[in-house]
């Protein structure tokens, strides 16, 4: 009866420096992808602070007064006379009432917000929330806006 001897292949050195970087993008890859499905919430913890809030209308937000205009996620307000495009139909309501609502929201606290996204002509999409309530949320849940191009989890 003949014994065979199997012969253990070496890893060839270029395996074998590959496994650890691997290893740790399929981690990184993975941690990505948690975060970027996590929900996004504007809290004291994250984003980056809005001084001297300013608003053209109930959902836009520009910080400092300067720089360009961020629209607020997940909602829409009434447009200012003349803004809404002819063949779109626009939300109904008070175009003033809506933006001093949300300047109200904003006076005198401190606003955080963080980028969720761009939208369609470039502006920043941010979720903020002014003393600790999110714009957005309640920006609808006062009737000054509706919820329209994302899901609000309020």
């Amino acid at each position: 009866m003949a014994v065979y001897q199997f012969k253990r292949r070496r890893k060839s050195w270029r395996a074998a420096r590959f496994a650890p970087h691997a290893a740790i993008t399929a981690a990184l890859a993975a941690f990505g992808f948690w975060w970027n499905v996590s929900e996004t919430r504007a809290d004291s913890t994250s984003g980056f602070a809005c001084a001297a809030p300013t608003h053209h209308d109930g959902d836009a937000i520009r910080c400092g007064g300067s720089g360009r205009s961020m629209r607020l996620y997940g909602i829409d307000a009434p447009e200012m006379p003349g803004a809404c495009r002819s063949g779109r139909q626009c939300t109904p309501g008070d175009p003033y009432a809506s933006r001093d609502h949300l300047a109200s929201l904003t006076a005198g606290r401190a606003v955080r917000c963080e980028q969720v996204d761009k939208d369609r002509y470039g502006r920043i999409v941010v979720r903020c929330a002014a003393g600790g309530v999110d714009l957005s949320c309640q920006m609808v849940r006062d009737g000054f806006a509706v919820e329209r191009y994302g899901r609000l989890r309020c």
